[in-house]
């Protein structure tokens, strides 16, 4: 049922490219030792209710969480230790506890606990040794860049280049990254990076220590610089360039995994500091899917629930990644995926069982587009289940952003997409101070620019809500109070259409109901695959004949044209038979028209 594109992290396909060099975006890097700690800013919810130092490591220790009443637990807190169990961290605001023990009878025994709701085993493989002595991540050498800021497709798509001669964001608006980690020496970063609020928790207790929120990997950093990437003249700019980011690293070093215990440390975090967006671009591990009627997950599901509840009742709002399974989430039936930190086992599913925290009440579940706005071929999707969507790449068009040591490159998935959406919220929340996370998220449904479900049986809905767009497509200027000449008809083809060498082809698009002639703004969005585009001459030929140039054997030795041309066609007639015709010139390069479209 599922793909093979699919990850704890919501990313795709990743390419990166910096500074002209590949980069490698497969596994986190290592944690070493790092920098001297500083003092601690752990959370109050925290450190008010912190448990006793824990127990020394032992080979088959176990995560669990213990459930209770919301308040003091010291009584259940005792329980764990009297039954084989240490404390961990404990959450008494929500009436979680995070115990870990090594016996195998550790939950039954404390079921039958009074005072006890529910207890679930958060894994299926050992809490590792890192969790009591934990290493800091590496502090990167940073690269300096000579790459310049411009308009990306991603950013013009949402309409954020046109919102920030509105407001690029206030300072006053704290962004949590929730994620594999930040490198806040970036050079695009660090302008708006809030190390007063940022931290670890990886294995479910704050760690507060100068860089514990420093990137594992590379995904953190990419999402943060979507969301509040400087607008400083170098690299890139963010949806939102004005406001903090904070980085509170859930994934765990080696297996960049996020475990219940993470998440909800994480959350508990962002609602004692006041973040008034979180973005959450994973999904909790180790199960895909979690299931009430599983006791173990049924605990995973409250406990993480309670800790969404209460970051939301202090101001948060949680926008978090779809996935990329091209999977239903509206009809689920099966999980293959499940458990992944120990062996996958193919389960039957129903829609009881969720995708957290993505599925929470109160989440913004985020799909994603590809250049141009339709589904992304990897995204989830799912009518009641998707609130909105934005761009998250696909193919060879991917989200270009930050990478650990001043770096850029691209990333596809719905961790691309989410990140954009948690921008436009922070741009809502900067002109809207006084919004609630209810305020905020209905107003990115207002904003959003209704899309049709395209002639895809799986895309259930209206032209307002449906499964592959939810309300719509995020508008930043929308969001801020700008306005924008109503969006054209939008027509595509999709076939592909293979280019030979030294011949000539076409891909036509048939318009109806458009009333007059074409616009002068005619936009015309291009994706050729081919690994020579100095050879080709591209066209846009009218319904009555006439040729547009758009593309004539520029770019050299660059592969694809992956564009958004405007054309001014307003002597045409919009109606009739349009033609993308593509001339290859020269012999050794071959391609294909991938997909174009039209909007009026």
């Amino acid at each position: 049922m599922f793909s093979q594109i699919s990850s704890r992290l919501r990313l795709s396909v990743a390419v990166a490219a910096a500074l002209g060099a590949a980069v490698a975006l497969a596994a986190p890097a290592q944690a070493v030792e790092s920098t001297t700690p500083e003092p601690s800013r752990a959370s109050a919810s925290t450190t008010a209710n912190a448990a006793a130092p824990a127990a020394a490591w032992a080979a088959g220790t176990r995560a669990y969480l213990v459930i209770t009443a919301p308040g003091d637990t010291t009584a259940v807190r005792n329980a764990v230790a009297s039954n084989g169990g240490s404390v961990f961290a404990s959450y008494d605001a929500i009436g979680v506890i995070v115990a870990h023990s090594t016996s195998t009878g550790f939950a039954s025994t404390m079921r039958t606990v009074a005072g006890v709701q529910q207890v679930g085993a958060t894994r299926t493989s050992d809490v590792p040794a890192d969790a009591y002595n934990p290493a800091l991540p590496a502090n990167p050498a940073q690269s300096s860049t000579t790459l310049t800021e411009s308009n990306r497709w991603d950013m013009t798509q949402i309409k954020a280049d046109q919102a920030w001669a509105v407001t690029t964001g206030s300072a006053s608006v704290k962004v949590g990254i929730l994620d594999t980690g930040v490198d806040d020496q970036h050079q695009d970063i660090a302008p708006n990076f809030n190390a007063a609020d940022s931290a670890s928790c990886a294995y479910g207790k704050a760690d507060t220590r100068a860089g514990a929120w420093r990137d594992v990997g590379t995904h953190g950093t990419h999402v943060a610089g979507t969301v509040a990437a400087a607008k400083n003249g170098k690299g890139v700019i963010g949806v939102a360039p004005s406001v903090k980011i904070s980085s509170v690293r859930i994934a765990e070093p080696t297996s960049s995994l996020f475990f219940a215990e993470n998440t909800v440390c994480g959350f508990m975090w962002a609602g004692d500091h006041g973040f008034k967006v979180t973005n959450n671009s994973y999904y909790t591990d180790p199960w895909q899917f979690n299931c009430p009627d599983n006791v173990d997950q049924a605990a995973i599901i409250e406990g993480v629930k309670r800790a969404q509840a209460y970051a939301e009742g202090k101001g948060s709002l949680q926008v978090a990644a779809a996935g990329n399974s091209n999977y239903d989430l509206a009809n689920k039936t099966t999980d293959s995926e499940s458990p992944n930190d120990s062996t996958p086992v193919t389960r039957t599913i129903t829609n009881a069982c969720i995708d957290i925290p993505t599925e929470l009440p109160g989440v913004v579940t985020v799909a994603a587009q590809g250049n141009g706005g339709a589904k992304a071929s990897y995204s989830n999707f799912g009518n009641g289940v998707i609130d909105i969507a934005a761009p998250g790449g696909d193919g060879a068009s991917g989200v270009y952003s930050t990478l650990p040591g001043g770096k850029y490159g691209n990333m596809n998935g719905t961790s691309m997409a989410s990140p954009h959406v948690a921008g436009v919220a922070a741009l809502i929340a900067s002109v809207n101070p006084t919004f609630t996370p209810a305020q905020i998220r209905d107003q990115l449904g207002v904003q959003a620019t209704d899309r049709a479900c395209p002639s895809d049986t799986r895309c259930k809905g209206t032209t307002t809500k449906n499964g592959f767009f939810g309300e719509g497509a995020a508008d930043a200027l929308k969001a801020v109070g700008g306005s924008t000449p109503p969006p054209g008809a939008y027509f595509e083809n999709l076939g592909d259409v293979t280019i030979a060498d030294n011949a000539t082809v076409e891909s036509s698009i048939t318009v109806s109901g458009v009333t007059g002639n074409a616009p002068a703004t005619l936009k015309v969005g291009v994706d050729i695959k081919h690994t020579y585009i100095g050879d080709l001459k591209v066209d846009l030929v009218a319904p009555d004949g006439s040729v547009y140039t758009v593309h004539n054997r520029t770019g050299s030795g660059t592969d694809n044209i992956v564009q958004t041309f405007t054309v001014n066609a307003s002597s045409e007639v919009a109606n009739g038979v349009w033609k993308l015709r593509v001339n290859d010139n020269a012999a050794q390069d071959t391609g294909k028209i991938d997909a174009w479209n039209l909007t009026f």
